[in-house]
């Protein structure tokens, strides 16, 4: 009988890997571990490794396993929130006086973690349009100690080319950090594509559901690992029993859902490009679209998420997400009914202002699982 180690099918990581049935019940899904410490046998006699949940919890230790298995990676660490993780990354890998070269439409929370918390710790940023290899380069400084990358971006869908990327960090000495939230493990992997570090806001895909707050760092070097896990355990901001496991269902079924996310939002891209009000649309899978090259050799389909402009402005664009009934509106992304919001007044207006403002007219969408019919008679009464 072969290993459960010869099955590497995706979906079959994300049902089996970390998640063996329980040995003292055969129960078949795991079980959450709600409890804070562990009993010992005698001191320093650790059952399992287990002494406090802060450090080790058995459930959290199932998804960090699994994450790990779907990102091709050698260790996964799961967090309170994809921002805490992002935190525990930057102060474990970067120092005062370092340099970060960050997206020019980095999501807004994380340009207010670099721009507000960590510039007062010392650490630069330069904001540069990814998508351009020369200004990436152009860039680095002999300072730079992380290219941090979203692909596709948050909130114009932009698509950066990881491999490249990762010959311009590597060749500076720096580390590539990609934030794979929008595109799932599912649609694309970039410790493959040469990545150092991937980053996930499990809340999103992941967990599938919007019923969870978490995040997740996957990364291919084991030393690398080792340390961030002594750093997860030292600030604290870890995922709890019940956040892992809910994740951990969400995982199970990110296959079929994003197979679903993007057949409906190929369905509304191709009603919003011919809509008279609608002036651009921006999605990697248009041919037109300037990161589809780079899209097409490096994810699997093109996701669930779309961001257009409408004619009218900025009062036009609100109206639109007032509008929307089917399409909730609300901030976060992922889940598997279907959102819309206006960037610039809600996700991102912590960028505004700065060079990473994002247009006034623009109305993002998570697409759901819906019946796309019904996905497409709200927007085109949202467009009236």
């Amino acid at each position: 009988m072969p290993a459960l180690e010869s099955f590497d099918g995706f979906d079959t990581l994300a049902i089996h890997a970390g998640q063996e049935p329980d040995e003292a019940t055969g129960a078949v899904a795991p079980p959450i571990h709600v409890t804070s410490t562990y009993k010992q046998d005698g001191v320093g006699g650790l059952r399992g490794g287990y002494e406090y949940s802060r450090s080790g919890n058995p459930t959290r230790g199932a998804l960090q396993e699994c994450l790990a298995a779907l990102e091709g990676g050698s260790r996964g660490l799961a967090f309170a929130s994809g921002l805490s993780a992002e935190d525990t990354l930057l102060r474990t890998v970067c120092r005062p006086g370092d340099h970060v070269v960050i997206p020019g439409d980095a999501y807004g929370g994380t340009y207010r973690l670099f721009a507000k918390v960590l510039q007062r710790w010392g650490v630069e940023h330069t904001s540069v349009p990814l998508g351009e290899p020369e200004a990436v380069r152009a860039a680095v400084r002999p300072n730079t100690r992380v290219l941090w990358a979203e692909t596709p971006t948050n909130p114009l869908l932009g698509v950066a080319d990881i491999a490249v990327l990762a010959g311009i960090a590597h060749d500076a000495d720096a580390l590539l950090v990609v934030d794979n939230t929008f595109a799932s493990p599912y649609l694309q992997q970039p410790l493959a594509l040469g990545a150092d570090v991937v980053v996930h806001s499990t809340t999103k895909y992941c967990g599938g559901h919007s019923d969870v707050v978490g995040g997740a760092l996957v990364v291919s070097d084991a030393e690398l690992g080792e340390e961030l896990a002594y750093h997860q355990n030292a600030m604290g901001g870890v995922a709890g029993a019940f956040e892992s496991w809910l994740v951990l269902r969400g995982l199970k079924t990110l296959g079929v859902r994003m197979e679903r996310h993007c057949d409906n939002a190929e369905r509304i891209v191709e009603a919003l490009v011919a809509h008279p009000r609608v002036v651009q649309v921006n999605y990697p899978g248009l041919p037109e679209d300037p990161g589809h090259a780079a899209a097409a050799k490096q994810m699997r389909r093109y996701g669930g998420m779309v961001s257009f402009r409408v004619e009218g402005g900025e009062e036009a664009a609100v109206k639109v997400c007032d509008r929307a009934r089917l399409f909730i509106l609300g901030e976060s992304l992922g889940g598997v009914e279907s959102l819309i919001e206006h960037p610039g007044r809600m996700t991102h207006a912590s960028a505004a202002g700065s060079p990473l403002e994002v247009p006034a007219d623009l109305v993002r969408l998570s697409v759901g699982i819906e019946t796309v019919e019904d996905l497409l008679a709200d927007l085109a009464q949202a467009l009236e």
